[in-house]
Parts: C-alpha cells; structure tokens; sequence
C-alpha cells in the first residue's frame, strides 16, 4: 500500500460535537454521523457544558442549533469564537431561513467557518454534504 494511502487509513476519526436541546434530534444525529464513516461523537444539549467540551475536546466539526433555552446560539458561537474554535460550524434551526442566513454571516464576522446552515431537520445528503466541505 503506498504510504499516502496508510496514512490516511490510520488518521483520527472525525470529531463532531452536537448541541441541541431536543433529545430526539441528538439521537437521529448520531445516527446519522455514525453511517458517514469513522466519527467520534459528542452529544450535548446544555450549551455551557458544550463550551466546556470545546475546551478539553476541539471537535473537527461543531453542529449547533440557534434556538437554546439558557443561552442561544448567537451567544454560544459569539463564545467558541473568542475561545479560538477553529474547526468547522453547521446551523440548525427551524427559524425561517432569513434568520439562520444572517446568524451563518454573523458566526462568519466572528471568525468562524461556517459551512452550512439549514432546517430542521437535517436530511443525511445535507449532513454528509456539509462534511465534506
């Protein structure tokens, strides 16, 4: 096997954190990024402790839903920004499309990388699609 293609099968599982406060939706998201291929996936609907995650883990890819109940996405991804995330920012929301457009600007403003931003509920082509950017 030429050493290009070892090294890219031995390389670290994706690492995704998922924050959202509908226990449904973080189950159907997991299923969803475990049929896309080697993942490590963190669950989590309390937006404080998913910025605590950010600290000890640094995912690969952060999936956020605008809508929180304690603090809302706009705050949680204002505060991964001035943490230094660097990886990659899916939006979720059921909100109308205008809003979750201008919360994908405002996170880009921020610094962050923002690589899709849809409705609830994420279909597996838009998933896999967004983490493949």
């Amino acid at each position: 096997m030429p050493p290009d293609v070892a090294a890219e099968s031995h390389s670290a599982p994706l690492r995704v954190l998922v924050l959202d406060d509908d226990h449904l939706l973080l189950e159907v998201m997991r299923s969803m990024l475990e049929a896309c291929g080697p993942v490590e996936i963190l669950l989590e609907f309390d937006a404080r402790q998913a910025l605590s995650r950010l600290g000890e883990a640094m995912p690969d890819v952060l999936i956020c839903d605008l809508v929180l109940p304690e603090m809302d996405g706009i705050e949680f991804l204002q505060a991964a920004a001035s943490r230094g995330y660097a990886g990659r920012v899916i939006l979720l929301s059921a909100l109308e499309d205008g809003v979750r457009e201008a919360a994908a600007e405002l996170a880009r403003a921020l610094g962050l990388r923002v690589v899709g931003s849809f409705r609830k509920p994420l279909s597996p082509e838009q998933l896999r699609h967004a983490l493949e950017c």
